[in-house]
C-alpha cells in the first residue's frame, strides 16, 4: 500500500486526517447511543456530536444559524431533495450542460411529470456564460441549479454572478458543492446562494455515506421534505415538525460519520481553504505542464489551475480510457477514474462522449514525487502505444 498512488479524490478523499479515525473510533467506543431519541447521557453526547457538526460547517460556509444545515448521506439525496421538494408540473427549472447525473437524472424524472427543464449549453472547455444563463429565465423559473466545479474536468462555473442574476430575477438558486466544499472558498451569503448541497467524503476529508443541505432563511417554506418519519421531537404528533432542522431529518442519522465529518472539517479550517488550494494548485499545474509535453496524449478542460480545482482528463490515442486506467493500476499502481464520471452530458460538450476519459484527481496527501511518477507511466504507456510494444 506505501507504494500505491491515489488519483481518485474526486470521488472519496484518500486517506483521511488521523484525526478522522480516531474520532470514529472514540465514538463508537464511548458514545454509540441515537441523538435526540433518549434523555441519557449517551444519547446527550450523540447530540453534541450532531450539533458541533452543524456549527463547524458553519463556519465553513458563513451560516449564521447551524440549526439551518441538513445532514443527508451524501450530496446526490441532498440535491433529490432539492429537486424534488421544490419544482412543481408547469414551474421552470434551468441547469448547465456540465452537471452530474446527481442533478441530470432528478431533473429528467421530473420534466416526465411536466416540469419544463433549459440546459444552458457550457463551452467545450466547461465554461459557462452567465449571459447565457440569464437569457434563459422565464416568469415561471422557479430554480436555477448549477454545479460548482465539473466532476469531470474541474472547470469552476460563475456560482456569484449567477448568484447575483438569480437574486434579482427572485428565482431560487443550489449549488451542487460536491467538488468544491473544503477545495474552495464557499460563502453562501455572498454569493447569493439558497440550497448548498455538499459531499462530506470529498474535500472536507469526512467518511463515505455523509453531506448534506445548507438551507439559506425562509427556503425551508417553499421545500418540502423527502422523507417523514420520527425525529425524537413532537412524537404526540402524526404530522412531520415543520421546524429544521427535524423537518428534514427522520430516523437516526450516521452519527458516527459526523464525528468523522466534523473532525474532516476541522481539519480544513485549521489549514485554511486558500492554504490548502494553493497546495492542490501546485499539484493540478504540475500534472498539466507534465502532461502537455507528453505526445499523443490529449488533456481536456481550461488547462488554467486558477479556473478549477484539482480534476482534469486525458485521453491516450489508440487506447480506450478503461485500458489505461487498467495499466496505470496493474502496472503502476496508480488509481484513477476512467469512462464517463456519471457526467454523459459533460463529456458531450467537452466531445469526449462516449468513450469518456482518464480522471486524475490529486488532494491533499498526493506528493509531488507521486505527480512525476504519474507522468512517467503515462508517458510510457504513449510510447508504448506509438512503438506498438507492451506498456508495462
Amino acid at each position: 500500500m506505501e507504494s500505491l498512488i491515489y488519483l481518485d479524490n474526486a470521488a472519496t478523499s484518500w486517506p483521511k486526517p488521523e484525526a478522522v479515525y480516531q474520532a470514529m473510533e472514540n465514538f463508537m467506543r464511548h458514545a454509540g447511543a441515537s441523538p435526540g431519541r433518549s434523555g441519557h447521557r449517551l444519547s446527550i453526547e450523540a447530540g453534541r456530536v450532531v450539533y458541533e457538526a452543524r456549527e463547524i460547517l458553519a463556519r465553513l460556509f458563513n451560516i449564521d444559524d447551524p440549526l439551518r444545515i441538513i445532514f443527508t448521506k451524501n450530496a446526490t439525496e441532498a440535491l433529490n431533495l432539492v429537486t424534488r421538494g421544490v419544482l412543481r408540473p408547469g414551474e421552470h427549472v434551468i441547469t448547465s450542460s456540465m452537471e452530474h447525473n446527481s442533478v441530470m437524472r432528478p431533473l429528467r424524472a421530473l420534466e416526465e411529470e411536466g416540469v419544463e427543464l433549459t440546459v444552458v449549453g457550457c463551452s467545450a472547455e466547461g465554461f459557462l456564460d452567465p449571459q447565457d444563463l440569464e437569457n434563459a429565465i422565464k416568469p415561471n423559473t422557479r430554480l436555477i441549479i448549477l454545479t460548482h466545479a465539473s466532476n469531470v474536468v474541474g472547470t469552476l462555473l460563475p456560482v456569484a454572478e449567477i448568484g447575483f442574476i438569480a437574486r434579482r430575477h427572485k428565482v431560487l438558486f443550489c449549488v451542487d458543492a460536491a467538488q468544491t466544499a473544503g477545495a474552495y472558498p464557499i460563502d453562501m451569503k455572498a454569493m447569493n446562494i439558497d440550497l448548498l448541497a455538499f459531499a462530506g467524503h470529498k474535500s472536507l476529508f469526512g467518511p463515505p455515506g455523509t453531506g448534506g443541505l445548507c438551507i439559506a432563511k425562509g427556503g425551508e417554506d417553499v421545500l418540502d421534505p423527502m422523507i417523514r418519519g420520527g425525529t425524537g421531537s413532537h412524537s404526540e404528533s402524526e404530522y412531520q415538525p415543520s421546524f429544521l432542522p427535524d423537518k428534514y431529518e427522520s430516523g437516526t442519522p450516521n452519527t458516527v460519520g459526523l464525528a468523522g465529518l466534523t473532525a474532516g472539517v476541522q481539519f480544513v479550517l485549521s489549514r485554511g481553504v486558500d492554504n490548502l488550494r494553493i497546495i492542490e494548485e501546485k499539484l493540478t499545474r504540475d500534472l498539466i505542464e507534465g502532461i502537455q509535453s507528453i505526445p499523443n496524449v490529449a488533456l481536456y478542460g481550461s488547462g488554467d489551475v486558477r479556473k478549477q480545482v484539482a480534476v482534469l482528463s486525458i485521453n491516450i490515442a489508440g487506447l480506450s480510457a478503461s485500458e489505461v486506467a487498467m495499466h496505470l493500476d496493474e502496472d503502476y499502481d496508480i488509481m484513477c477514474r476512467p469512462g464517463l464520471q456519471c457526467a454523459p452530458l459533460a463529456h458531450k460538450t467537452l466531445g469526449t462522449y462516449p468513450s469518456g476519459t482518464v480522471r486524475l484527481s490529486p488532494g491533499h496527501f498526493t506528493t509531488e514525487d507521486n505527480i512525476q511518477t504519474t507522468l512517467e507511466a503515462i508517458a510510457k504507456i504513449a510510447v508504448g502505444v506509438e512503438l506498438g510494444g507492451s506498456n508495462g
